[in-house]
């Protein structure tokens, strides 16, 4: 395949949702849509949790550890890149020992897991991250697009390079994956944004900083890492560093953090002043700018009560946010340039 053409290539996977599932989802969504909330919760909060370690602890103590934090409440566990090691004995399929003792916990506890393993599909071996579904299925298998070559081509078998940027649908919004060595590379995190990731899990050996930060500037969703340091970093969808939480004992980092899925950023351009102080008058009371950057031209609002989705309302009053913004204006530039696109 053209090297400039098969990151063109992506999947969409939808969660494995009964029929009962997916009608209570899409009468949530109706009602966010509508203003409302399903929950009773402020916004669209997703209860997220990372666990770091560096690969060598069993099986055993890190089921127990997901089993802990899973009985905590958790909507999303995410483990480390191939956090059972990565050698000669490691490749394994998806029915194997690692994904099949997750499988059972997000089923006992009603939890998303993020499981990245070394793993064996056919003749060939990938870096993968297995997302399992509240039903313990696997709703998603993302596969390292740009393996750390230096390394992984090294092995035996060679870790191959996957071929789709994946962004699975799931009952609290859109949920992207990418692994470690991935970050370098704008036009993979581009596609996580074409496909409306609103979260991005990033599971690595390297906790990346100003380079992860970048990714979540430019394409404005949520970042959280799970990583071998261990540590994990959170990046707000402006890019503001939120946490960075590193172990100071032990072998484990446990971080939990509660997402708002319903906030939302947008450009100043066609938003200020007329429509953000329209909407702020007449609803002030159901949400609030949370955030105004100035030098950004950017602000952030977000839902004050429940039964309010800030984003719905600001649809009302005709205002856009930054990303459907600025991939209209890429387009509207393109036109201005000859280059027409269906």
């Amino acid at each position: 395949m053209d090297r400039r053409q098969f990151i063109r290539n992506s999947t969409v996977a939808l969660t494995s949702l009964t029929s009962a599932e997916a009608a209570r989802a899409v009468t949530e969504q109706q009602e966010t849509a509508a203003g409302g909330s399903a929950s009773g919760a402020v916004g669209r909060p997703v209860r997220a949790v990372s666990i770091g370690f560096t690969p060598g602890p069993s099986l055993e103590r890190i089921a127990g550890l997901v089993d802990k934090e899973g009985a905590r409440g958790a909507d999303l566990i995410a483990l480390p890149e191939t956090f059972r090691g990565q050698d000669d004995r490691t490749p394994e399929t998806l029915d194997g020992p690692t994904i099949s003792a997750l499988a059972r916990l997000a089923e006992k506890h009603r939890t998303y897991i993020v499981a990245p393993i070394d793993r064996q599909d056919g003749d060939r071996r990938l870096n993968s991250a297995v997302i399992l579904d509240r039903r313990g299925r696997i709703a998603g298998v993302y596969d390292k697009l740009y393996p750390f070559w230096v390394d992984e081509f090294t092995r035996h078998p060679t870790v191959q390079p996957g071929q789709n940027v994946t962004v699975i649908s799931t009952d609290f919004g859109r949920l992207g994956v990418a692994i470690c060595f991935d970050v370098n590379w704008a036009p993979l995190w581009q596609r996580l944004s074409d496909f409306g990731a609103e979260l991005v899990i990033w599971p690595s050996a390297y906790s990346a900083g100003r380079t992860l930060q970048a990714r979540a500037i430019d394409f404005s969703y949520y970042v959280m890492s799970a990583t071998w340091v261990p540590d994990c970093l959170v990046f707000d969808i402006d890019g503001e560093q939120l946490v960075h939480e590193k172990a100071n004992s032990g072998d484990f980092n446990i971080t939990r953090f509660v997402f708002d899925l319903d906030r939302c950023i947008f450009h100043q351009d066609l938003n200020r002043p007329a429509r953000i102080a329209k909407l702020l008058k007449e609803r002030g009371d159901d949400v609030e700018e949370e955030k105004w950057l100035p030098m950004e031209g950017c602000f952030v609002l977000k839902a004050k009560r429940p039964g309010v989705s800030a984003r719905a309302l600001s649809r009302q009053y005709g205002m856009e946010e930054r990303r459907p913004y600025l991939n209209r204006s890429r387009t509207e530039v393109d036109k201005a340039r000859g280059w027409q696109f269906s």
